[in-house]
Order: structure tokens, then C-alpha cells, then sequence
């Protein structure tokens, strides 16, 4: 068994360069396809790609490059090689129809409308920069002779820094999955507790994950790689994988109406402050300040260390299946149900017995969750806007408000069974979780689903008491554009620069 090479690895996928304070996404097209691999051939000597590689002391600046589909075939690999990669990833974000509706892009997120990605608008990769000052010279810095002659600009996606707050004004980031970087985790069977802790599979190509199987990646014969730089398959030693070390970065620019969130909850709410706040933790699942509205379990979970006095993820929601302390269509909990295999049953293992077995518990919900330990995704997303406090989002809207939202970004080794998964069954479904008629408070587009005319409202169980459920919630988020980019090691990257 291998540990992963640190300095093979895009640093992205161990840190999120949080105090790298300046960043921007440069989407782009590949004009000259020789200029573009001396381009990544340049940066590669002048090892001015960020690793994953622990340091002493963190990094000024740092770069990073990932490829749709269509650059890496711009750039000469053979369709043959590309063909090993799966089909969305080929396919792309706003690649067919079928795609667009269960991701929720249709009606006013439909790709038609998007300013990059969708039809018309290809981009080939995506170059991120992140500094803690001087953005502007670290990037002229990276443009190196061959950048001119290699790329357009498709668009600059800058980016704010919001004091660790998104565009609505609740603490973000504070949640995140551990990866079992020392591999010590073996494939479970059934778990009856959840985990925070991920089997490195689940985020970087060639290795295990939740399953004990490899995801499918370019396997290449040796023929293919006359440099012979690639690293063999750990499951096919006489293959060298290109996705060794590297993984998929999904990308979505999101743009979040702050003032129609915080003046439809004061519609709702009148004018008690407290109860508009309150009504919003619900939604979110989150006070302002980032505090679960679920209360600490006592209990010890399996990857989560909690900053001292800030106990902000030691929780689970198995003591709350009905929703009465933090709803269950909640974003948070729809994102991220902090569930295992047998979720909604008695624990312990005469319970795991009556499951493997089929035999019924009583009183048990009838639609149990999927796992959450199998589509976890690793956040790396940025805001851009100016901050707009909730009581300043209550005044009217000036002529000349400044577009304001998320560049959501994620990392995952399988994009189908963890982004769209979570997209499409958890966000998106009008019915997760024995919900009817609503889709996420934030993210979801209210549109129609099957059987469901209305998917604008939100339950608030109370205990004892009926539900409160809010209706003719507004869309909140609206898609601006969104692709899906392979985040290559630095092996594939100089690879990459040699294709032909």
C-alpha cells in the first residue's frame, strides 16, 4: 500500500488557502495549442504549482490548473485517453438536458442563461490564483512569454473577502469531510455511526474508496508515456494512470439575491428582528454566527475536532429525526444528513441484525436515507460581492447594487455519485427525507418536480404543536454559469505539457 506523494498532489486538495485573501478564477480558451503546453511546461520548471506538500510556514501565493474535457482534447490527448475518463466529466456540466434538470439548471438556472459554460460558451481550463497580497503581481508574475500566444480570457471570476461570512451573512466553511490521507481506513461493510472521516478514494483518483474499488481513470500503456514520468496503477501495475494524485473540481457560479432572502423572511417574520433571524437559522440550519441548532451530541465523532468553546460539528441528527430542533429540510442537514448506513434505526447491533435480516422495527421511518459516508464533497468555494449586512439588505435596492454571491467549488474523485448525487437526491428533491412540495431553502430553483407543482415552502416542526411551513418562498440562487474540470497531479500536468 502507498502513501500519496504530497508533492504530486494540487495543493487545493489539502488546503483551501484561507489566508490567501485574494483570488480569482481566469476561465480560458486555448488558441494555440503549442503555446499552451509550453505554458504549463514553463510554470512546471518553475515549480510555481502549489502542492499539497506540508510547509512550516504557509505559501505568499498559489496556483492551480484543472481542464474540462475539451481543453485536455484542445491540447492533443488522444480521444482514446480521454475516453478513460467518465461521462460526465466528458459529457460536462450542461452537457444534455437530462443533466441540466437533475442538477436544478432549468427555468431562470438553465445554461442558456449563463454567462460561461453553457452552450456557446465553452472553456477549456480554469488557471485559480490565490495571494495574500498583490493579486495583480502574482498574476502578471505567472503569465509567463508563451501565456499571450496560448489563451483568451473567457472571463475573470474575482472574489471577495468576507470575514469567513457568505453573501447572506452566515458563518461559512465550517464544516468539511477528513480524508484518510495515511490510508488507515479500510472499506467498511454496514456502520452504524456517522463518521467524518473519508477514505481517500473519495477524493483523489488511484486510490480505494467508501466502496474498496478504484474509480474509473485513464489507465495508459507504457507506450504512452515515452517519458515514462506517469506512476503505475496500484490496481493494474503493468498500466500508468494519468489520475494518479489527481481528482475533478466542479465549479458554479452562484448568485444569491441577499436582499430578497432577508426581505422575504421580514414579510414572513413582521417586524420582530429575533423572529426574522430565527426564521433564517432555519433555513440555514445555522445561527448567523455558525452555531448548529442542534446541540452537541456528548459523544465523540470519528473525524471532527471542534475549536475550544466552539462545539460547532460535534452533532448528529439522529435525536432529531422529526426536524423539531433543526429542520429537516434544512440546508445543511439536506447537504450533509451526518447519517450511516442505518439511519433512522435503533443502533446497536441486534438492530444491524434485524436490517441485514429484512425483519421490521417498529415505528421505523419508512424511506431511509442513503448513506452519507458515499457522497461526500470536499468545499473549496469562494464569495465575490460586497458584504450586505441583513439589516442594510431590508433597504431598497439602489440603481447600482453590485451583483453579489458564491463560487461554489468542490472537489471529489467521483463526480456523478458525489456532486450530482448530492445535487439531485439531497438539494434539489421535493420529496428528501419524507418532505413533500419543497426543495432547498437556498439553493432550490421552485420549479415543478413530477407530481409537485409547488416546491416553494419549508416545514418548521414544532414540538406538540402542527408544523409551521412557510410558502411561496422565492428563488434565492440563481446559476450564472458552472463547469466540471480534471484536477491533474503535477506528474499528469508535465504530461500534459508533452501531449501531441
Amino acid at each position: 500500500m502507498n502513501l500519496p506523494d504530497l508533492s504530486d498532489v494540487q495543493g487545493l486538495a489539502a488546503y483551501g488557502y484561507g489566508k490567501l485573501t485574494q483570488a480569482c478564477y481566469l476561465l480560458l480558451r486555448i488558441r494555440n495549442a503549442a503555446a499552451a503546453r509550453s505554458w504549463i511546461g514553463s510554470v512546471m520548471d518553475l515549480q510555481l504549482v502549489s502542492t499539497a506538500e506540508k510547509r512550516e510556514h504557509g505559501p505568499e501565493t498559489a496556483l492551480q490548473i484543472a481542464f474540462t474535457s475539451a481543453g485536455m482534447r484542445a491540447l492533443g490527448l488522444p480521444e482514446r485517453i480521454i475516453a478513460g475518463f467518465s461521462a460526465p466529466f466528458i459529457n460536462g456540466m450542461a452537457g444534455d438536458a437530462n443533466r441540466s434538470r437533475r442538477l436544478g439548471d432549468i427555468g431562470n438556472n438553465d445554461p442558456d442563461y449563463w454567462g460561461w459554460g453553457g452552450p456557446g460558451k465553452p472553456v477549456d481550463l480554469v488557471v485559480m490564483l490565490f495571494a495574500r497580497q498583490n493579486l495583480e503581481k502574482w498574476q502578471a508574475t505567472i503569465q509567463t512569454a508563451p501565456w499571450h500566444d496560448a489563451f483568451d480570457i473567457v472571463l475573470t471570476l474575482a472574489t471577495s473577502d468576507l470575514g469567513g461570512l457568505e453573501p447572506f451573512g452566515f458563518t461559512d466553511g465550517i464544516s468539511q469531510p477528513e480524508f484518510d490521507w495515511a490510508r488507515e481506513k479500510s472499506a467498511a461493510g454496514n456502520t452504524v455511526a456517522y463518521s467524518n472521516v473519508a477514505a481517500l478514494g473519495e477524493l483523489l483518483l488511484g486510490y480505494p474508496n467508501e466502496y474498496g474499488k478504484y474509480t474509473d481513470r485513464p489507465l495508459l500503456e507504457t507506450s504512452d508515456d515515452p517519458a515514462d514520468d506517469l506512476l503505475p496503477a496500484e490496481d493494474h501495475a503493468a498500466s500508468k494512470d494519468l489520475g494518479l494524485n489527481g481528482t475533478f473540481f466542479v465549479l458554479r457560479q452562484l448568485e444569491q439575491d441577499v436582499r430578497g432572502f432577508w426581505q422575504y423572511l421580514a414579510r414572513v417574520a413582521g417586524p420582530n428582528a429575533e423572529e426574522r433571524e430565527r426564521l433564517g437559522a432555519c433555513m440555514v440550519g445555522r445561527t448567523l454566527n455558525g452555531d448548529p441548532l442542534i446541540p452537541p451530541s456528548g459523544e465523540k465523532i470519528e473525524g471532527i475536532v471542534d475549536e475550544a468553546g466552539k462545539p460547532r460539528n460535534s452533532f448528529t441528527y439522529d435525536h432529531d429525526l422529526g426536524g423539531v430542533q433543526c429542520p429537516v429540510g434544512a440546508h445543511i442537514r439536506r447537504a450533509n444528513p451526518r447519517n450511516a448506513d442505518l439511519f433512522g434505526r435503533p443502533s446497536g447491533p441486534i438492530a444491524t441484525l434485524f436490517n441485514l435480516l429484512g425483519i421490521p422495527e417498529p415505528k421505523l421511518r419508512d424511506d431511509l436515507m442513503a448513506s452519507t459516508r458515499f457522497h461526500r464533497v470536499l468545499r473549496r468555494g469562494r464569495e465575490y460581492g460586497s458584504k450586505l449586512t441583513p439589516d442594510a439588505a431590508l433597504q431598497p435596492e439602489p440603481h447600482d447594487d453590485p451583483p453579489r454571491g458564491l463560487h461554489f467549488a468542490c472537489l471529489g474523485a467521483n463526480i456523478a455519485r458525489q456532486f450530482e448525487f448530492v445535487q439531485n437526491a439531497w438539494l434539489m428533491s421535493s420529496k428528501f427525507n419524507f418532505l413533500t412540495e419543497e426543495d432547498d431553502p437556498l439553493l432550490g430553483n421552485r420549479a415543478a418536480v413530477g407530481d409537485c407543482p409547488n416546491t416553494g415552502n419549508f416545514s418548521i416542526p414544532r414540538d406538540g404543536k402542527v408544523a409551521r411551513r412557510l410558502t411561496g418562498i422565492p428563488q434565492f440562487i440563481t446559476v450564472r454559469g458552472g463547469e466540471y474540470f480534471f484536477l491533474p497531479s503535477l506528474r499528469a500536468l508535465r504530461y500534459l505539457s508533452q501531449a501531441r
